[in-house]
């Protein structure tokens, strides 16, 4: 007579487990990639007027030495060029400099060419926006 006899429901857990592993390494992958790529830390200059501007495709990194700094790669202004270069549809490409507080015009510029001879014409700078009230 055991066939009549009520069974007890049991709610199986191993699944469900498995289910929120999954979920959970989803949610880190993407938050990995929506985490900005890091260059080299460095002190931005300030600016009252600095707007916030779409992700760029590169981010270069100049130092006070003149250094470019590229996927922690340091490159010449030529080898910056061949790298812009050697990218698909550089009409289209938004290259943006980070350059120290205390790197010189001439070594701003000096990148800024290299990535014109290169066929880049989308150039911003990186600044940092004024906290104080600029009186």
């Amino acid at each position: 007579m055991k066939y009549f006899e009520a069974k007890k429901a049991r709610i199986e857990i191993i699944p469900m487990i498995d289910i929120m592993f999954f979920l959970l390494v989803f949610f880190i992958m993407v938050t990995l990639h929506m985490i900005p790529d890091a260059g080299i830390t460095s002190r931005l200059p300030t600016s009252s007027t600095a707007q916030s501007m779409p992700k760029p495709q590169i981010t270069l990194g100049v130092d006070k030495s003149g250094a470019i700094h590229i996927d922690n790669k340091v490159l010449s202004p030529q080898q910056l060029t061949a790298v812009l270069k050697s990218k698909p549809n550089t009409d289209d490409l938004q290259v943006t400099i980070a350059g120290e507080q205390n790197v010189s015009l001439q070594q701003l510029m000096t990148v800024m060419d290299a990535c014109r001879v290169a066929g880049v014409t989308k150039i911003g700078l990186a600044a940092q926006a004024a906290t104080g009230s600029g009186s």
